[in-house]
């Protein structure tokens, strides 16, 4: 799958923009903030209804607009196009394929594609708190499996409304509170599951890549699932237990929302213990370790969206990653300088990126 063109129009910094992309290599360039990451952003959420910057999509809409519409060609085989397009509006979103509205999100994904997302603030799934690795775990869940969706957007729902009533009496009304419980532990359980197929899953595709990455050095990267439903992953049972804990901090104290993705280089944590250029090494397995997941278990391979990291990244480190992403796959790289290309991106297509306008 492929991104052959994208159209924007009250998106972020952007009154209107149409680019055309190539199947390739296409390579953003330009100062900063002239909006090479919202282009990125706009694919993300046209593709997978996601932003990687922000969880709520109000914010991308311009100022002092609250809508915005993003739409794109997708090209699956030779005869084989489809029109996407996103309109978003406070009050509500529509999907629309080939212009026609679908009423299931399912429905629309369908058409679309996988995307994996590499940035230079990745360093932050390492140094970071659990939330920015339990988002990097649920950008794949969502992506791999049908129910995952639905089950995590169920899940926050019910998180939400339990927190509240935490919060609202100051003698807090047990059997009300009990019975969004129960809707935590049904849904936890599907996330929590998946959560856990995932990071096994992926640990050995990211420890390949940290040996090769850091030259086949003795670092030994190890993946490592984190629950906080408790023993059996019972969250009645812990959330019972824990009532003392929520009534005086006033929150959901155990669940998904709590987990947590252990990251360790020689049984040590990469967060504590590694140097820089290994938190680095360790950022840039975890997206390649993606990578390799999806061509396993899909034919088609993702699209590649990669902002401002080749810069970032030594010769070593750089040729690692060109040599290990899918060769068949769309590649679409935003930098601030143009420096460090070499003669193995002749072929890609520059883009420059100035004035709300783009120059090839």
């Amino acid at each position: 799958m492929k991104l052959s063109s994208l159209d924007l129009n009250q998106f972020r910094c952007f009154e209107s923009l149409r680019v055309d992309l190539p199947g390739g290599i296409a390579i953003f360039h330009g100062n900063n903030a002239e909006g090479k990451t919202s282009i990125l952003e706009a694919i993300c959420i046209l593709l997978r209804l996601q932003s990687p910057r922000t969880a709520a999509l109000a914010e991308c809409a311009r100022f002092p607009t609250d809508s915005f519409a993003i739409g794109g060609r997708v090209e699956s085989g030779l005869d084989d196009t489809t029109l996407l397009r996103l309109q978003f509006r406070e009050s509500g979103r529509k999907l629309i394929v080939d212009g026609e509205p679908q009423k299931r999100t399912n429905d629309y994904l369908n058409h679309s594609g996988l995307v994996v997302w590499m940035a230079n603030d990745d360093l932050g799934l390492i140094r970071g708190g659990g939330e920015g690795r339990r988002r990097y775990l649920d950008f794949m869940a969502i992506q791999m499996f049908a129910e995952y969706r639905t089950a995590l957007k169920d899940y926050e729902k019910a998180l939400r409304s339990r927190n509240f009533l935490l919060k609202r009496d100051s003698l807090p009304k047990w059997p009300q509170i009990d019975a969004y419980t129960k809707i935590l532990h049904h849904h936890g359980k599907v996330i929590t599951c998946r959560r856990r197929e995932l990071v096994q899953a992926l640990d050995p595709f990211a420890s390949t890549a940290q040996f090769e990455i850091s030259g086949r050095s003795t670092e030994d990267l190890q993946l490592r699932y984190q629950s906080a439903s408790g023993e059996n992953d019972d969250l009645i049972s812990e959330l019972d237990a824990r009532r003392d804990e929520e009534i005086k901090k006033r929150s959901t104290a155990a669940g998904p929302h709590r987990d947590d993705l252990e990251l360790n280089l020689n049984g040590r944590p990469a967060s504590k213990f590694g140097s820089e250029g290994q938190q680095r090494t360790v950022a840039l397995a975890l997206k390649l370790a993606q990578t390799q997941l999806f061509i396993q278990r899909r034919s088609d391979p993702p699209v590649m969206l990669i902002d401002d990291v080749f810069g970032e990244l030594d010769p070593d480190r750089r040729n690692y990653l060109m040599a290990t992403w899918p060769k068949n796959s769309q590649k679409i790289i935003t930098t601030t300088n143009l420096n460090w290309l070499d003669d193995k991106f002749d072929s890609a297509t520059r883009l420059l990126v100035q004035d709300g306008r783009i120059q090839i």
